[in-house]
């Protein structure tokens, strides 16, 4: 999968500030990871007078048949048979869409920060792609480039085989473009017209695309011709986000021919949370929001009033609590010192009013540890906390929660290893975060939770957080446990780790820690 940008320049202006646009410098070759394989980014002509940079996605077929694997749609070249023989490894589709806004991303946003002047000036440009699916044919391809201001779309067939002339053309083209752009503009218009001519996308469509996809339009897609064309194709045709995306387009239209603000003529909602719609909110609520959120509905379910957040953090759950008077007694728990110097900062401890700050505490520990302290208390959370830990350090914190300090409630949430192929940034392979030491499926989640339920005498439930996919689940998951009424309660004072039992200081603000 190969795509190739060039220009044109002078002594006084050379070509090879094309390396300062692109941030990626016309001396180096480099490689980066994407979610299907490897893309290389290299300059094969770098002078005063002419510089081509070129992207070269090198596709792990391994890596696509596994991340692919249940999004196959009719008429895509991801079903059945095609998983194994198909041309994603060539064609110039949504993979190398993603492929462009993650290598050149800066470049996508306009971003120039050594040479902002550059940003502003047109360039004359030449892309060439030398396979491009295009269902449509030619004449959708020059539909689609022709209006953006290139001076020439030139489409050229691609045989089915040099050798064998006579089994005709096949369905692809090679591509080029010329004319002169900001290459900002004309990455962003690759970004979106490369998935809307192969028509077809290799990740799971989110809410969250739209948004993408009036991103990258900005300033050339309501006014484009064929944009209905262009929303349809590059949200895979689902009606409801097709129709969002076109109320957008059609208002910022609106406010471009008014000579106003798109936000300024949609002043019908004030936009408090209450009255917005709950589909557009939950578009645009990031998920560790939505995480706490889901958190706070649970714990107020089970009527808590005593909460423990063990692996506080910096405090952004601590801090959710404080604002709900139901919570009377909030305990933050970390081992890090650090970690709750900044959770202290966050809560203002030290300018706290003393009715506030007799509700709250911040203590260090260590999870693995049995702790006197957290002991008695109505609900404890585990958020994003497990898969931190070394899987044979689990059955420590096991007991040290569920079968030590006892809560009457247990959350626990954990990402979903399943969800993480819809993440179109994240390499294949790769976990969320760095310091995850595993990552769980569904099931796999569910066999650990039901076995801690059934040692301590506890019963659990599942529940989805985020947005649920048909296929991958929910992003995050969360196991609620509620401990049964003949459960046997447990003597820690027999088992508490020596050390554990007094509180630790948590240094206010300008002292050492």
């Amino acid at each position: 999968m190969f795509l190739t940008i060039s220009t044109t320049g002078t002594t006084e202006k050379p070509a090879t500030d094309l390396g300062f646009l692109l941030h990626k410098h016309p001396g180096k070759t480099q490689a980066f990871a994407t979610s299907y394989g490897t893309a290389h980014v290299f300059y094969p002509q770098a002078t005063d007078h002419r510089c081509t940079a070129a992207l070269l996605l090198e596709v792990d077929p391994v890596a696509l048949v596994r991340r692919s694997r249940g999004k196959g749609r009719d008429g895509s070249p991801d079903t059945a048979l095609a998983q194994y023989v198909n041309d994603r490894p060539y064609a110039a589709s949504s993979l190398l869409a993603v492929a462009l806004s993650g290598v050149f991303r800066t470049a996508l946003k306009g971003q120039c920060a050594a040479r902002p002047e550059l940003l502003r000036q047109a360039r004359p440009l030449r892309i060439e792609i030398p396979v491009l699916p295009a269902r449509g044919g030619a004449d959708l391809v020059r539909r689609l480039f022709a209006p953006l201001g290139w001076d020439c779309v030139e489409t050229g067939s691609v045989t089915l085989d040099e050798q064998f002339p006579e089994w005709g053309d096949s369905r692809y083209l090679r591509l080029v473009l010329e004319g002169e752009l900001r290459l900002a503009d004309a990455l962003r218009q690759l970004y979106v017209l490369l998935p809307v001519l192969d028509d077809s996308k290799h990740y799971w469509i989110a809410p969250d695309e739209v948004d993408k996809l009036l991103r990258a339009g900005d300033g050339w897609l309501a006014g484009h011709p064929e944009h209905a064309l262009i929303t349809a194709r590059y949200l895979a045709r689902r009606k409801g986000l097709t129709q969002s995306a076109m109320e957008r387009l059609e208002l910022a239209r609106l406010a471009e021919a008014d000579g106003s603000e798109a936000e300024e003529l949609d002043n019908a909602v004030d936009g408090t949370p209450a009255d917005r719609d709950s589909a557009e909110r939950e578009r645009s609520v990031p998920l560790a929001v939505r995480r706490r959120e889901a958190v706070l509905a649970a714990l107020r379910e089970a009527g808590a009033a005593r909460v423990l957040d063990l692996g506080c953090g910096e405090g952004q759950l601590v801090q959710e609590l404080l604002k709900d008077s139901a919570f009377t007694e909030i305990v933050g728990v970390d081992v890090s010192v650090r970690a709750l110097t900044t959770a202290s900062r966050r809560l203002r401890l030290e300018r706290m009013g003393e009715r506030q700050s007799s509700r709250v505490r911040l203590l260090q520990g260590s999870l693995v540890y049995t702790d006197k302290r957290l002991a008695g208390y109505d609900a404890a959370v585990l958020s994003e906390v497990v898969e931190h830990l070394d899987l044979p350090r689990l059955p420590a914190l096991e007991y040290a929660v569920f079968g030590s300090a006892r809560p009457r409630t247990v959350l626990v949430t954990t990402p979903n290893v399943e969800y993480n192929v819809r993440w179109e940034t994240l390499p294949a392979g790769r976990v969320r975060h760095r310091d995850h030491r595993f990552e769980w499926t569904r099931g796999e989640f569910r066999a650990w939770a039901d076995g801690v339920a059934a040692r301590h005498g506890y019963a659990v439930a599942y529940r989805p957080v985020g947005d649920e996919d048909p296929e991958a689940g929910p992003p995050t998951q969360m196991a609620v446990f509620t401990r049964t009424a003949d459960s046997p309660e447990t003597d820690i004072s027999e088992t508490d780790t020596a050390g554990t039992g007094t509180d630790t200081a948590i240094p206010k603000e300008g002292e050492a820690a």
